[in-house]
């Protein structure tokens, strides 16, 4: 099973940022959409942002605002800046991409992001 790769996750205080990044391998053809997804403890996995192979973006309301969501199209990566970090911003972060004609779901392995007061 073909994995993403993830980096940038860690601990910062409320208020802080960080900055994930998400590559794909060359593997992986005709990559659609990307997005972030999270997953808090006793917690379903939710959809953070995604921006589809246009351009076009889409963020949940809890992040609106202070997240931004970008992608290289040449370097197959999609970075998620997370500015203004809040404590219920606490979850494990998962790289998703799309791809292929009937957009095969890719995903990363997760990175850790703890947001402490």
């Amino acid at each position: 099973q073909v994995q993403l790769v993830e980096s940038g996750g860690g601990l910062v205080q409320a208020g802080g940022s960080l900055r994930l990044s998400c590559a794909a391998p060359v593997s992986i053809f005709m990559v659609n959409d990307m997005g972030w997804y999270r997953q808090a403890p006793g917690k379903q996995r939710e959809l953070v942002a995604e921006i589809i192979s246009g351009g076009g973006t889409n963020y949940a309301d809890s992040v609106k605002g202070r997240f931004t969501i970008s992608r290289d199209n040449a370097k197959r990566t999609v970075d998620l800046q997370m500015n203004s970090l809040k404590l219920e911003d606490t979850a494990v972060y998962y790289c998703n991409f799309k791809a292929g004609r009937n957009n095969f779901e890719y995903w990363g392995q997760g990175t850790q992001v703890t947001v402490s007061s």
